[in-house]
């Protein structure tokens, strides 16, 4: 097999020493069946990013994390690459200015959705009017907006066909934000606060029972907020293919922040996975490289490893600097950074050699600060297989500095 057991953990890929100490205390935490290591895996609050944490009977707020369902979708357009790369500068400007990055919104097109009217709704109203109200308003006006940090739209040519592929990353955005502070407050016995509860970075997970009412509370509210996810990122897709003047004939959907039921070894368990993405036999996802790397379409094998991994693998190359490190600390009172490894000339000649049309974008997310994507795929070659490689010809971010509190 291609991982290591380390104190109980199965660790894909090299060891990160901070991660591998959180997956270990997140295995000796609660009801649990099974943690793992995912290849791109690295330290993040409570749960490691790239971990999987298998629980019998039990859900974890902190594990699914704050980004609740962040993922990726990616259409093939009926479209090659050469066919816009003459226009590709202008077709970029026009993402930036019609989506919405960061904060605010660029247009008022509020978007009007079905799910508004789901009955899953009536979890906040349960909890009171005044957050629910407040809740339900803040998604209404976000939805369709894809925020900052490692959020993206990218256009990709395919490798071997050169089909144009567009794709982009976020989640529930300040909706699922706030859910997840209300109820790791709640988990607590503090009130339903949507604001942090200011826990430390490596402290054990929250964890609630699925039996209690607060448990089944948390499970609807993390699945609607997976819905209104996907219907911002199909949004968003729906923009750049009216921008396109065309449609798509394959469609890829995935969440890699989200806790699934399934039954593994003739048992149902709760697997939640933070940064990991569902590989079960035969289902499709998407991995995303760094603005100068590849990104890939996968399918998950029947293997033993595969089942032994929990149907799970990585979602993209896994970060190997911090934002600080890349990018410096920043005074938002003057609005400059200092001390930052990676300036704007190394990121934008690397996008330059690497043939990206770039919009946004800080060097935290530059290319030094990820490892190759093929590294991590390389680790997980028992467990998935490549089904189309893409090559990314546009990225489009959020500004350098753009402050935005949902932003990973």
């Amino acid at each position: 097999m291609a991982y290591q057991q380390i104190d109980g953990v199965r660790v894909w890929g090299n060891p990160e020493e901070s991660a591998v100490t959180q997956a270990k205390m997140c295995a000796k935490t609660g009801n649990v069946v099974q943690a793992l290591l995912m290849a791109d895996h690295h330290k993040g609050y409570s749960q490691p990013i790239g971990g999987v944490v298998v629980y019998d009977g039990q859900i974890s707020p902190s594990g699914v994390g704050y980004d609740i369902a962040c993922g990726n979708k990616a259409v093939r357009t009926h479209l090659t690459a050469e066919d816009i790369k003459p226009r590709l500068p202008k077709i970029m400007n026009e993402i930036a200015r019609k989506i919405s990055f960061g904060m605010g919104r660029v247009n008022n097109e509020k978007v009007d959705h079905d799910l508004f009217d789901d009955p899953d709704w009536n979890v906040y109203q349960a909890i009171g009017k005044q957050e629910h109200d407040k809740l339900k308003a803040l998604a209404r006006n976000q939805l369709g907006t894809v925020g900052s940090g490692n959020h993206f739209v990218d256009l990709f040519e395919e490798v071997g066909t050169g089909r144009l592929w567009v794709s982009n990353h976020f989640g529930s955005r300040g909706f699922g934000h706030k859910t997840a502070s209300g109820f790791m407050n709640l988990a607590v016995g503090r009130e339903f606060l949507t604001s942090a509860p200011g826990e430390k970075m490596d402290q054990p997970p929250t964890l609630l029972d699925l039996s209690s009412e607060v448990g089944d509370m948390y499970y609807r509210a993390m699945k609607l907020a997976g819905r209104y996810a996907y219907a911002g990122r199909d949004y968003v897709i729906e923009q750049v293919l009216a921008i396109l003047g065309t449609d798509a004939d394959l469609e890829v959907h995935n969440h890699h922040n989200y806790a699934w039921k399934e039954t593994h070894n003739g048992k149902e368990v709760m697997v939640v996975r933070k940064g990991a993405t569902p590989s079960a036999p035969g289902q499709v996802g998407f991995i995303g490289g760094s603005m100068g790397d590849i990104s890939v379409i996968v399918k998950g094998k029947d293997s033993i490893e595969n089942s032994e991994a929990y149907y799970s693998t990585v979602h993209g190359a896994g970060r190997i600097m911090s934002r600080t490190q890349a990018a410096g600390k920043m005074n938002w009172k003057t609005r400059t950074r200092s001390g930052g490894k990676i300036t704007t000339a190394q990121m934008m000649e690397a996008v330059r050699t690497f043939g990206v049309e770039l919009r946004g974008a800080g060097t935290d997310e530059s290319p030094f600060v990820y490892r190759k994507l093929q590294e991590v795929l390389d680790a997980h070659e028992e467990t998935i297989e490549v089904m189309h490689t893409l090559k990314p010809i546009g990225v489009c971010m959020a500004g350098a500095d753009e402050f935005d509190p949902y932003k990973d």
